[in-house]
Formats: C-alpha cells, structure tokens, sequence
C-alpha cells in the first residue's frame, strides 16, 4: 500500500492505473475508521482494480461551536485498517493542499435537500461536504466513489451533485454496519460515556420499532414519529434534534407513507451527537 500526501502524486499515481486500464474505486472518509469504513473497502476491493482511501478532517464541513479540534485522528491504527481491507493507496492531504491559500471557491447543493435534517442545525455542513469531495472527486478521478448508508442525507446531496455536476462516476451506497446491540458505527461512538453507550442502542430500536408499525399498516407519519419520540425520551439526559420521515430520494417532507421513505433521527447523548436512519419501502 502506498501512503500519498499530495494531490499531484494521486493524480500521478492514477494515470498510470488508468494508462494500464485499470478501475479505480475511492472510499473518501473522515479517518478514525472502523469496521463500517473497512466493509466499503472491501466492497470498493471487489468491484475495482485499484482501491483508494482518502482520511481528511474537513474543516469546512463543521461549525464554529462543533468538534472539529476534538475530532477523533489515529493514523497507525487507520493505516493498518486500510492494509487489512486491501487499500492499495492511502491519500493523506493536509488542509493546505485541499484549500490553499486564496481558496474561495465552494460547491453548494440547494433545496430541501439541504435544508431538512442535519441541514436545519448545521448550517454550511453540505456545502463543505459537496465541496470537499468535489475536489477529491477531481483528485482521485474514480470510476466507483463508496459512502455508508449511515449518512443517507450526504449520500442524497452526494448522488445530486454528481448527477448536477456530470461527473463521470458510479456513487455505490453500502448498508449500515452495526454493533451487535444495534448500535450504528460511527467515529464518534468513542465519545460516548459507559452509561451513555448503553442507552445508545435505544435509537436503533426507535427506528426497528417504526419500521414493525409501518410494516403492520400504519400511514399515518405523526403516529410514527411520536412513536419514536416516545421511545428515545426514555433515554436520560438525551437531547433530540430532529426525528424525521421524508422521501428516500428528494428527502421532501411527508405527511403520508408512500413509496420509499426513510426515518432519520439525531440525538445528542451527552456531548455526542449521534446520527441514524433506516429505508423502508411502503406498499
């Protein structure tokens, strides 16, 4: 595995894959990885001919009053992640090569579907997301870019943009990995205090539990979401930002079940805000 720290060496290293006519497949990611991060590797590894795992802490998609300093980084423990999943690059830019000096251009996904769900109390987020990989699209040039389920709104505006912006790629969405108490992985689980990752299995059960209503006939999304507001209320000490069921696909806003939806909640557990969601198709 090769570890790169500059786009100019990625893009040099890519060429030569493609001059050989191999595939690229790229797994952008925020570091920290865990098993989640090492299913879309292994599934990238599958599908491509050469595999590419970006780790960047990008400043642009958090808030003033977010965890971008305390944002969790251990690159010896992602790098040898990435060796057993198969990586065979491992792009480490700094914040000066993603945005130099005299940067002011940025990517912007407009609409519901960045306004909804996270987008409501973390204003920019998107656009930072959009921008960043934008350029790391450019960089890495794949023909298979692989993003988590877990996020669902970012793969939404990530799937908008590369259909907006022509790029000449495939946005390949692996599911949601879990821990055996139902727990969605996340970079941010470290956070979690012992009393507060036990009462974080709550979400997901808040989530099946709604999923079972829909399933045995209920169309009505108040009676759903109070459901799980209920639910996630018995969690001490739990903040909830938002609980959500909108359009899998334009993420709009619904007040009757139909189609596909998806049921998206994020909670705040004593200093972590912990996102998940689940599709659910309605016949």
């Amino acid at each position: 595995m090769q570890l790169i720290h500059t786009k100019n060496k990625l893009r040099t290293f890519v060429r030569e894959a493609r001059a050989q006519g191999k595939t690229i497949g790229f797994v952008p990611t925020m570091g920290y990885l865990h098993a989640g991060h090492g299913s879309l590797i292994q599934t990238a590894r599958k599908q491509n001919d050469v595999v590419v795992v970006s780790v960047f802490v990008n400043p642009t998609q958090f808030g003033p009053n977010e965890d971008l300093s305390a944002y969790p980084r251990d690159a010896e423990r992602d790098l040898a992640l990435m060796r057993t999943h198969g990586a065979d690059v491992a792009f480490f830019p700094n914040v000066e090569e993603i945005y130099p000096a005299g940067f002011t251009t940025y990517v912007e996904v407009q609409g519901p579907m960045t306004a909804t769900l996270c987008g409501r109390s973390r204003p920019g987020h998107f656009r930072g997301v959009a921008t960043v990989v934008t350029k790391l699209f450019h960089m890495a040039a794949p023909d298979r870019a692989y993003f988590g389920q877990k996020d669902a709104q970012q793969v939404a505006v990530i799937q908008q943009m590369t259909r907006d912006l022509d790029f000449d790629l495939q946005i390949v969405v692996c599911p949601t990995l879990r821990e055996p108490d139902g727990l969605a992985m996340s970079s941010r689980n470290v956070y979690l205090s012992t009393a507060e990752r036990a009462q974080a299995p709550t979400i997901s059960k808040a989530l099946f539990e709604a999923e079972a209503m829909i399933q045995k006939g209920e169309r009505t999304v108040a009676a759903v979401s109070q459901h799980i507001q209920k639910k996630l209320q018995t969690m001490p000490g739990a903040a909830i930002d938002y609980i959500s069921i909108v359009d899998a696909r334009t993420l709009a806003d619904l007040e009757t079940l139909h189609s596909t939806v998806l049921i998206a909640v994020a909670v705040k557990l004593g200093r972590t805000r912990l996102i998940d969601n689940i599709r659910v198709d309605v016949s």
